[in-house]
């Protein structure tokens, strides 16, 4: 019995990462996106340390950037990143729900008041998380 619990079980977690694999495929970033994604990388860390550290910020939004910085930090992915293009995409995808969801809750203004980043750079994260940079 506790043999075909195990083996229900590891079979289970095999079908659902391979579900979130092929999730992930979908979503991944298209063609330039993935590059700017990558040289967006050390301003946006800046940025969710900012934030994260911001007192005025609610608890929730510091409480996801903390999670957001301990993901990104785990030495493990759920998709291993010497896999080419897909090995990053769940940092990506991540990333940007992440993201979306600060933006919902504090705004984009507020995003833009800790970017250290460039213009240019502000306007490539928002074209890579999709935020609407206009109402």
């Amino acid at each position: 019995m506790w043999r075909e619990l195990l083996v229900g079980v590891a079979a289970g977690l095999v079908v659902t990462w391979l579900a979130l694999l092929v999730a992930l495929v979908a979503v991944r970033p298209r063609g330039s996106l993935l590059g700017e994604s990558v040289r967006l990388l050390p301003d946006l860390l800046r940025l969710v340390r900012d934030v994260a550290a911001d007192p005025v910020q609610p608890r929730g939004v510091r409480v996801r950037l903390g999670l957001l910085l301990a993901y990104l930090a785990m030495p493990f992915d759920l998709v291993p990143d010497f896999l080419p293009v897909i090995g990053y995409a769940d940092d990506v995808v991540v990333v940007v729900w992440t993201l979306r969801s600060v933006v919902r809750t504090v705004g984009l203004d507020e995003l833009r008041r800790h970017w250290r980043g460039t213009s240019d750079g502000f306007a490539a994260l928002c074209r890579v998380a999709g935020l609407r940079t206009t109402p």
